[in-house]
């Protein structure tokens, strides 16, 4: 058992989408070494076997499947596996997002909307969905969505990822209001741009990847951007089974940037 309650997952059980890379893999690793079980999924199944493999190594006890967050049945399954496999859930992390092409709000077209709205807000909606009464039927639990800066204010030339990261905010604070009292925490977490594969991974035709951090880095007051670990500190803060009385919120970690 972990040593400081307010960090001690012991015997929780723990789902996460995208944990194959960024911050779900972090979470993954540092929920099940603080004595979580964990139910992993990804759309990446090579990734995600990798990351089992590392788990397998460290003694975590876990179960994972080949996820895709923007269709329906694929959420539900991944529940299912909680409640065959553990017979509870009582954290869950909708982390699974997609990065959008740099364009402008004009140049925007229906694919790239859908492409959006399709991972980023339906599977947040879709995880809730069929989180929220198994962890109902057992009490309750908490449940923390993976949202963005970009959902906290404007977001030049990427519109449609902002609409969508705003829509999953929206869906949070209702998901907390309509749950309260039977338990469930909802929260949603809001980084800056963080140093995860969806950003170290950003091309712009002429400018070098290290050229496009530097220039994202130049909003923040801290002048750089996030680390990963950085976030899952927070992630873990706000899944913290002592932290009851905090639902409804979406935090920023973002160096300082919402203080402008």
């Amino acid at each position: 058992m972990n040593a400081d309650p307010i960090l001690d997952f012991s015997g929780q059980v723990a789902l996460i989408t995208g944990a194959a890379s960024g911050f779900g893999q972090l979470l993954a690793h540092e929920l099940g070494r603080r004595g979580a079980r964990l139910v992993l999924g990804d759309i990446n199944e090579e990734a995600l076997a990798t990351v089992a493999d590392e788990l397998a190594g460290d003694g975590i006890d876990f179960r994972s499947k080949r996820c895709d967050v923007s269709v329906e049945t694929d959420c539900a399954a991944l529940v299912e596996l909680a409640n065959s496999a553990f017979g509870r859930l009582d954290l869950a992390v909708n982390n699974a997002g997609i990065a959008p092409p740099m364009m402008r709000l004009e140049e925007t077209d229906e694919a790239e909307m859908d492409r959006q709205y399709n991972v980023n807000l339906k599977g947040v909606m879709f995880g809730l969905k069929y989180q929220l009464p198994l962890m109902k039927r057992h009490g309750g639990g908490a449940i923390l969505n993976v949202s963005s800066m970009a959902g906290l204010g404007g977001a030049p030339k990427i519109a449609s990822y902002a609409a969508a990261k705003h829509a999953v905010i929206g869906v949070t604070k209702t998901a907390a209001v309509e749950n309260a009292k039977y338990g469930v925490r909802v929260n949603a977490i809001c980084p800056f741009f963080t140093l995860t594969p969806m950003v170290t991974g950003i091309e712009t035709p002429g400018v070098s990847g290290e050229e496009m951090q530097v220039f994202l880095a130049t909003g923040c007051p801290m002048k750089r951007l996030g680390q990963p670990e950085e976030v899952v500190a927070a992630m873990l803060m706000l899944l913290s089974p002592k932290m009851t009385y905090i639902t409804g919120q979406a935090l920023a970690v973002d160096g300082g940037v919402s203080a402008y």
